[in-house]
Protein backbone atom coordinates (compact mmCIF):
# COMPACT_ATOMS: atom_id res chain seq x y z
CA UNK A 1 0.00 0.00 0.00
CA UNK A 2 1.57 3.59 -1.44
CA UNK A 3 2.44 5.73 1.82
CA UNK A 4 0.20 8.96 2.20
CA UNK A 5 1.93 12.25 2.75
CA UNK A 6 1.21 15.05 5.17
CA UNK A 7 0.81 18.63 3.69
CA UNK A 8 3.81 19.28 5.66
CA UNK A 9 5.75 16.78 3.90
CA UNK A 10 4.34 17.54 0.36
CA UNK A 11 5.51 21.54 0.38
CA UNK A 12 8.80 20.27 1.80
CA UNK A 13 9.47 18.02 -1.07
CA UNK A 14 8.11 20.90 -3.65
CA UNK A 15 10.80 23.12 -2.21
CA UNK A 16 13.66 20.85 -2.19
CA UNK A 17 12.96 20.15 -6.00
CA UNK A 18 12.44 23.45 -6.53
CA UNK A 19 16.12 24.14 -5.10
CA UNK A 20 17.86 21.71 -7.08
CA UNK A 21 18.37 19.19 -3.89
CA UNK A 22 16.32 15.89 -5.29
CA UNK A 23 16.99 15.05 -8.72
CA UNK A 24 13.80 14.20 -10.24
CA UNK A 25 15.07 11.46 -12.46
CA UNK A 26 16.88 9.50 -9.67
CA UNK A 27 13.77 8.98 -8.56
CA UNK A 28 12.45 5.31 -9.23
CA UNK A 29 9.65 4.53 -10.91
CA UNK A 30 7.51 1.26 -9.98
CA UNK A 31 8.57 -1.05 -12.12
CA UNK A 32 6.25 -4.04 -13.37
CA UNK A 33 7.56 -7.30 -11.98
CA UNK A 34 5.18 -10.11 -13.97
CA UNK A 35 7.29 -12.39 -15.74
CA UNK A 36 5.93 -12.77 -19.59
CA UNK A 37 6.60 -15.70 -21.14
CA UNK A 38 6.47 -15.95 -24.72
CA UNK A 39 3.86 -18.47 -26.40
CA UNK A 40 3.79 -19.05 -30.14
CA UNK A 41 -0.19 -20.60 -30.61
CA UNK A 42 0.78 -21.57 -34.55
CA UNK A 43 3.44 -23.89 -32.88
CA UNK A 44 1.99 -25.13 -28.89
CA UNK A 45 4.46 -27.47 -26.93
CA UNK A 46 3.59 -30.68 -27.42
CA UNK A 47 6.25 -32.33 -24.97
CA UNK A 48 6.91 -31.30 -21.23
CA UNK A 49 10.14 -30.66 -19.89
CA UNK A 50 9.92 -33.73 -17.56
CA UNK A 51 9.25 -35.68 -20.79
CA UNK A 52 11.93 -34.36 -23.31
CA UNK A 53 14.38 -35.25 -20.30
CA UNK A 54 13.24 -38.84 -20.35
CA UNK A 55 13.69 -39.40 -24.00
CA UNK A 56 17.08 -37.76 -23.72
CA UNK A 57 17.91 -39.91 -20.88
CA UNK A 58 16.44 -43.03 -23.09
CA UNK A 59 18.57 -41.82 -25.86
CA UNK A 60 21.73 -41.67 -23.92
CA UNK A 61 21.77 -45.74 -23.91
CA UNK A 62 20.87 -45.69 -27.11
CA UNK A 63 24.01 -43.50 -28.07
CA UNK A 64 26.04 -45.91 -25.74
CA UNK A 65 25.23 -49.05 -27.65
CA UNK A 66 25.64 -47.62 -30.54
CA UNK A 67 28.76 -46.47 -29.70
CA UNK A 68 29.81 -50.07 -28.92
CA UNK A 69 28.48 -51.99 -32.07
CA UNK A 70 29.73 -49.48 -34.71
CA UNK A 71 32.81 -49.30 -32.92
CA UNK A 72 33.17 -53.14 -33.56
CA UNK A 73 31.48 -53.45 -36.77
CA UNK A 74 33.40 -50.76 -38.41
CA UNK A 75 36.92 -51.70 -36.61
CA UNK A 76 37.82 -48.26 -36.01
CA UNK A 77 36.64 -45.10 -32.99
CA UNK A 78 33.35 -44.36 -32.90
CA UNK A 79 31.85 -42.12 -30.27
CA UNK A 80 28.20 -40.99 -30.61
CA UNK A 81 26.30 -38.84 -27.49
CA UNK A 82 23.12 -36.88 -27.28
CA UNK A 83 23.99 -33.33 -28.15
CA UNK A 84 20.53 -32.34 -27.78
CA UNK A 85 16.40 -32.65 -27.57
CA UNK A 86 13.97 -30.52 -29.55
CA UNK A 87 10.41 -29.85 -29.74
CA UNK A 88 10.11 -28.16 -33.60
CA UNK A 89 7.48 -28.74 -36.56
CA UNK A 90 8.13 -31.32 -39.19
CA UNK A 91 8.75 -29.05 -41.80
CA UNK A 92 11.55 -26.92 -39.33
CA UNK A 93 13.24 -30.43 -39.34
CA UNK A 94 12.87 -31.24 -43.12
CA UNK A 95 14.59 -27.72 -44.11
CA UNK A 96 17.40 -28.11 -41.56
CA UNK A 97 18.70 -31.36 -42.99
CA UNK A 98 21.23 -31.69 -46.19
CA UNK A 99 19.89 -32.41 -49.53
CA UNK A 100 20.84 -35.02 -50.61
CA UNK A 101 20.92 -37.00 -47.56
CA UNK A 102 20.57 -40.59 -45.92
CA UNK A 103 17.24 -40.82 -44.34
CA UNK A 104 15.73 -43.76 -43.10
CA UNK A 105 12.48 -44.34 -42.38
CA UNK A 106 11.69 -46.57 -39.60
CA UNK A 107 8.54 -48.07 -39.10
CA UNK A 108 7.41 -48.34 -34.91
CA UNK A 109 5.65 -50.94 -34.24
CA UNK A 110 3.49 -51.55 -32.16
CA UNK A 111 2.86 -47.98 -32.25
CA UNK A 112 0.86 -46.25 -35.39
CA UNK A 113 3.24 -44.11 -37.81
CA UNK A 114 6.93 -44.28 -38.64
CA UNK A 115 10.00 -41.68 -37.53
CA UNK A 116 13.14 -40.95 -39.36
CA UNK A 117 16.69 -41.46 -38.77
CA UNK A 118 18.45 -38.67 -40.47
CA UNK A 119 22.60 -39.56 -41.18
CA UNK A 120 25.10 -36.86 -41.96
CA UNK A 121 26.41 -37.75 -45.77
CA UNK A 122 30.09 -37.30 -44.25
CA UNK A 123 29.15 -39.68 -41.99
CA UNK A 124 27.41 -42.02 -44.38
CA UNK A 125 30.28 -41.89 -46.53
CA UNK A 126 32.63 -42.57 -44.09
CA UNK A 127 31.33 -45.66 -42.77
CA UNK A 128 30.87 -46.97 -46.31
CA UNK A 129 34.41 -46.21 -46.76
CA UNK A 130 35.45 -48.40 -44.10
CA UNK A 131 33.89 -51.39 -45.12
CA UNK A 132 34.84 -51.19 -48.06
CA UNK A 133 38.38 -51.35 -46.58
CA UNK A 134 39.19 -47.59 -46.73
CA UNK A 135 40.83 -45.37 -43.77
CA UNK A 136 37.30 -44.03 -43.48
CA UNK A 137 37.25 -40.73 -44.95
CA UNK A 138 34.54 -39.16 -45.94
CA UNK A 139 33.09 -37.38 -49.36
CA UNK A 140 33.84 -34.18 -50.34
CA UNK A 141 31.11 -33.75 -52.34
CA UNK A 142 27.46 -34.25 -51.95
CA UNK A 143 25.55 -36.97 -54.06
CA UNK A 144 23.33 -39.94 -53.95
CA UNK A 145 24.27 -43.30 -52.98
CA UNK A 146 24.44 -46.11 -55.36
CA UNK A 147 22.16 -49.47 -54.90
CA UNK A 148 25.25 -51.29 -53.48
CA UNK A 149 26.19 -47.87 -51.26
CA UNK A 150 22.42 -48.34 -50.14
CA UNK A 151 22.33 -52.09 -49.57
CA UNK A 152 25.64 -51.70 -47.05
CA UNK A 153 23.54 -48.45 -45.04
CA UNK A 154 20.36 -50.73 -44.45
CA UNK A 155 22.71 -53.52 -42.79
CA UNK A 156 24.02 -50.80 -40.55
CA UNK A 157 20.78 -49.30 -40.25
CA UNK A 158 19.19 -52.50 -38.94
CA UNK A 159 21.86 -52.60 -36.68
CA UNK A 160 21.18 -49.31 -35.10
CA UNK A 161 17.52 -49.93 -35.12
CA UNK A 162 18.62 -53.27 -32.63
CA UNK A 163 19.91 -50.81 -29.91
CA UNK A 164 17.16 -48.29 -30.20
CA UNK A 165 14.54 -51.17 -29.10
CA UNK A 166 17.00 -52.26 -26.40
CA UNK A 167 16.61 -48.08 -24.87
CA UNK A 168 12.95 -47.78 -25.13
CA UNK A 169 12.62 -51.41 -23.72
CA UNK A 170 11.77 -50.20 -20.14
CA UNK A 171 8.92 -47.70 -22.08
CA UNK A 172 7.32 -50.32 -24.50
CA UNK A 173 8.53 -53.16 -26.46
CA UNK A 174 9.22 -51.56 -29.49
CA UNK A 175 9.80 -53.59 -32.64
CA UNK A 176 11.07 -51.02 -34.87
CA UNK A 177 12.11 -52.22 -38.58
CA UNK A 178 13.21 -50.17 -41.58
CA UNK A 179 10.44 -49.80 -44.09
CA UNK A 180 13.27 -47.55 -46.47
CA UNK A 181 15.83 -45.00 -47.42
CA UNK A 182 15.36 -41.74 -49.31
CA UNK A 183 17.90 -39.58 -50.41
CA UNK A 184 15.82 -36.60 -51.00
CA UNK A 185 13.77 -34.95 -47.81
CA UNK A 186 10.78 -33.79 -49.74
CA UNK A 187 9.97 -37.42 -50.24
CA UNK A 188 9.84 -38.39 -46.66
CA UNK A 189 6.83 -37.20 -45.46
CA UNK A 190 5.01 -38.83 -42.50
CA UNK A 191 3.32 -36.05 -41.19
CA UNK A 192 2.09 -32.98 -42.09
CA UNK A 193 4.45 -30.18 -42.11
CA UNK A 194 3.20 -28.57 -39.26
CA UNK A 195 2.85 -31.52 -36.85
CA UNK A 196 5.01 -31.32 -33.64
CA UNK A 197 7.93 -33.35 -33.77
CA UNK A 198 10.47 -34.08 -31.22
CA UNK A 199 14.17 -34.27 -32.66
CA UNK A 200 16.94 -35.80 -30.85
CA UNK A 201 20.39 -34.38 -31.97
CA UNK A 202 23.22 -37.37 -31.78
CA UNK A 203 26.87 -36.12 -32.07
CA UNK A 204 28.71 -38.64 -34.23
CA UNK A 205 32.34 -39.20 -34.75
CA UNK A 206 34.16 -42.10 -37.18
CA UNK A 207 37.47 -41.84 -37.21
CA UNK A 208 38.17 -38.47 -37.67
CA UNK A 209 35.35 -37.43 -39.63
CA UNK A 210 32.11 -35.50 -37.78
CA UNK A 211 28.79 -34.87 -38.24
CA UNK A 212 25.50 -35.51 -37.02
CA UNK A 213 22.84 -38.10 -36.80
CA UNK A 214 18.89 -36.99 -35.83
CA UNK A 215 15.81 -39.23 -34.91
CA UNK A 216 12.31 -37.19 -35.48
CA UNK A 217 9.72 -38.55 -33.50
CA UNK A 218 5.91 -37.62 -34.66
CA UNK A 219 4.15 -35.86 -31.65
CA UNK A 220 1.37 -38.37 -32.82
CA UNK A 221 3.38 -41.35 -33.10
CA UNK A 222 4.65 -41.83 -29.27
CA UNK A 223 0.78 -40.28 -28.51
CA UNK A 224 -0.57 -43.35 -26.88
CA UNK A 225 2.55 -44.14 -24.52
CA UNK A 226 3.24 -40.44 -23.49
CA UNK A 227 2.31 -40.53 -20.08
CA UNK A 228 4.98 -43.04 -19.89
CA UNK A 229 7.04 -40.39 -20.71
CA UNK A 230 7.78 -39.49 -17.25
CA UNK A 231 11.24 -39.58 -15.05
CA UNK A 232 9.18 -40.71 -12.65
CA UNK A 233 7.41 -43.74 -14.39
CA UNK A 234 10.97 -44.25 -16.27
CA UNK A 235 12.83 -45.12 -13.09
CA UNK A 236 10.16 -47.05 -11.21
CA UNK A 237 10.75 -49.11 -14.37
CA UNK A 238 14.48 -49.38 -14.17
CA UNK A 239 14.11 -50.36 -10.09
CA UNK A 240 11.43 -52.71 -10.75
CA UNK A 241 13.10 -54.52 -13.26
CA UNK A 242 11.05 -57.65 -13.93
CA UNK A 243 7.63 -55.70 -14.60
CA UNK A 244 4.77 -58.71 -16.75
CA UNK A 245 5.67 -57.08 -20.04
CA UNK A 246 9.76 -58.13 -19.79
CA UNK A 247 8.95 -61.12 -18.29
CA UNK A 248 6.72 -61.75 -21.39
CA UNK A 249 9.42 -61.03 -23.39
CA UNK A 250 11.89 -63.13 -21.58
CA UNK A 251 9.30 -65.99 -22.26
CA UNK A 252 9.03 -64.96 -26.14
CA UNK A 253 12.91 -65.21 -26.35
CA UNK A 254 13.63 -68.16 -23.93
CA UNK A 255 10.76 -70.19 -26.21
CA UNK A 256 13.04 -70.04 -29.33
CA UNK A 257 16.61 -70.59 -27.56
CA UNK A 258 17.76 -74.22 -29.09
CA UNK A 259 19.75 -76.81 -26.33
CA UNK A 260 20.92 -80.01 -26.86
CA UNK A 261 19.32 -83.59 -25.49
CA UNK A 262 21.33 -86.34 -25.12
CA UNK A 263 20.40 -90.05 -24.03
CA UNK A 264 23.51 -91.41 -22.62
CA UNK A 265 23.17 -94.79 -23.29
CA UNK A 266 26.14 -95.64 -20.87
CA UNK A 267 30.31 -95.23 -20.04
CA UNK A 268 33.28 -97.00 -19.55
CA UNK A 269 36.76 -95.70 -19.54
CA UNK A 270 39.15 -96.94 -22.37
CA UNK A 271 42.80 -95.73 -23.00
CA UNK A 272 43.77 -93.76 -25.97
CA UNK A 273 45.74 -96.84 -27.15
CA UNK A 274 42.34 -98.98 -27.34
CA UNK A 275 40.34 -95.95 -29.05
CA UNK A 276 42.68 -96.03 -31.60
CA UNK A 277 42.43 -99.50 -32.17
CA UNK A 278 38.92 -99.49 -32.77
CA UNK A 279 37.59 -100.47 -35.53
CA UNK A 280 34.02 -101.14 -37.43
CA UNK A 281 32.62 -104.26 -35.75
CA UNK A 282 33.70 -103.99 -32.72
CA UNK A 283 31.85 -103.78 -29.60
CA UNK A 284 32.37 -101.45 -26.68
CA UNK A 285 30.89 -103.45 -23.46
CA UNK A 286 29.21 -100.25 -21.31
CA UNK A 287 29.53 -100.27 -17.15
CA UNK A 288 26.44 -101.72 -15.69
CA UNK A 289 23.94 -101.16 -18.61
CA UNK A 290 21.79 -103.93 -19.02
CA UNK A 291 19.59 -104.12 -22.15
CA UNK A 292 16.27 -103.26 -20.03
CA UNK A 293 17.74 -100.19 -18.47
CA UNK A 294 17.06 -97.05 -18.28
CA UNK A 295 18.87 -94.55 -19.56
CA UNK A 296 19.63 -90.70 -18.30
CA UNK A 297 18.61 -87.79 -20.81
CA UNK A 298 20.52 -85.13 -20.09
CA UNK A 299 19.80 -81.01 -21.14
CA UNK A 300 22.63 -79.82 -22.02
CA UNK A 301 25.31 -80.71 -19.40
CA UNK A 302 22.30 -81.23 -16.85
CA UNK A 303 20.86 -84.30 -15.81
CA UNK A 304 17.29 -83.94 -15.93
CA UNK A 305 15.48 -87.16 -16.93
CA UNK A 306 15.45 -91.37 -16.68
CA UNK A 307 14.13 -92.20 -20.20
CA UNK A 308 13.54 -95.96 -22.37
CA UNK A 309 14.59 -96.10 -25.88
CA UNK A 310 12.70 -96.50 -28.35
CA UNK A 311 11.48 -95.45 -32.51
CA UNK A 312 9.06 -93.68 -33.79
CA UNK A 313 8.93 -94.57 -37.53
CA UNK A 314 12.37 -94.26 -39.00
CA UNK A 315 13.76 -92.32 -36.35
CA UNK A 316 15.03 -93.08 -32.98
CA UNK A 317 13.75 -91.73 -30.02
CA UNK A 318 13.37 -91.19 -25.72
CA UNK A 319 10.32 -91.52 -23.86
CA UNK A 320 10.47 -89.14 -20.66
CA UNK A 321 9.61 -91.79 -17.71
CA UNK A 322 10.93 -89.94 -14.34
CA UNK A 323 12.07 -86.74 -13.42
CA UNK A 324 15.80 -87.11 -11.79
CA UNK A 325 14.62 -84.21 -9.38
CA UNK A 326 11.87 -86.44 -7.66
CA UNK A 327 14.59 -89.15 -7.50
CA UNK A 328 17.03 -89.37 -4.50
CA UNK A 329 20.64 -90.72 -5.00
CA UNK A 330 20.57 -94.18 -4.12
CA UNK A 331 16.89 -94.69 -5.82
CA UNK A 332 18.80 -93.17 -8.92
CA UNK A 333 21.40 -95.47 -8.81
CA UNK A 334 19.08 -98.72 -8.48
CA UNK A 335 16.58 -97.22 -10.89
CA UNK A 336 19.61 -96.90 -13.64
CA UNK A 337 20.32 -100.15 -12.93
CA UNK A 338 17.82 -102.25 -12.28
CA UNK A 339 15.10 -101.02 -15.51
CA UNK A 340 11.37 -99.31 -15.41
CA UNK A 341 9.83 -102.02 -13.15
CA UNK A 342 11.46 -100.59 -9.85
CA UNK A 343 9.50 -97.15 -10.92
Amino acid sequence: MAEVLSQDEIDQLLTAISAGEINTEEVQQPTDQRKIKIYDFKRPDKFSKDQIRTVSIMHETFARLTTTSLSAQLRSLVHVHVASVDQLTYEEFIRSIPNPTTLAVIDMDPLKGSAVLEIDPAITFSIIDRLFGGQGEGTKFSRDLTDIEQSVMEGIIVRVLGNLRESWSTVIDLRPRLGGIETNPQFAQIVPPSEMVVLVTLETKVGDVEGMMNLCIPYLTIEPIISKLSAQYWYSSVRRGTTTENLNILRERLATVAVTMIAEVGNMELSVRDVLALRIGDIIRLDNTGVDSLMVLKIGDRKKFLCRPGVVGSKLAAQVIKKLEDISQEDFEELAIGGEEDL
